[in-house]
């Protein structure tokens, strides 16, 4: 009989799974921070632990990791790395916009996703329409 745990059981890995189905429900062109996805897990503390768990995600979930950014509304990734600018451009690409390498966390983060969720795309009234 052994004592070692058993790792499919482990609740890192358990707790990673909850991280997934977070991460895979954040909605195109939107982003939450790592310390959002921990606390969405109900697991506030774990901010530094979800970039591991989505690391262990399957490649055949094709996770949206790049939707997952840091507290600042930056990307994590050196800006000279590979990661950045593979990051940037999808966020990019699904209308995410950047100044001065942030991203605006009120437009496009939790909040943004939500209202965007509950009420549809915001467009500002032209003045020219009344």
């Amino acid at each position: 009989m052994s004592n070692a745990p058993d790792k499919s059981d482990k609740p890192d890995r358990n707790w990673a799974r909850t991280v997934w189905q977070v991460v895979a429900d954040i909605p195109p062109g939107h982003v939450l921070t790592y310390g959002e996805v921990a606390r969405l897990t109900g697991m506030p503390r774990y901010a530094r632990r979800v970039s591991q768990a989505m690391r262990w995600a399957p490649q055949s979930m094709q996770l949206p990791w790049h939707r997952v950014i840091n507290a600042q509304g930056q990307i994590s990734f050196p800006r000279d790395s590979n990661g950045y600018r593979r990051q940037k451009d999808r966020l990019q690409e699904e209308g995410v916009v950047f100044v001065n390498g942030k991203v605006d966390l009120t437009r496009f983060g939790y909040q943004g996703a939500i209202d965007r969720m509950l009420w549809g795309e915001f467009e500002e009234a032209s003045l020219d329409d009344e």
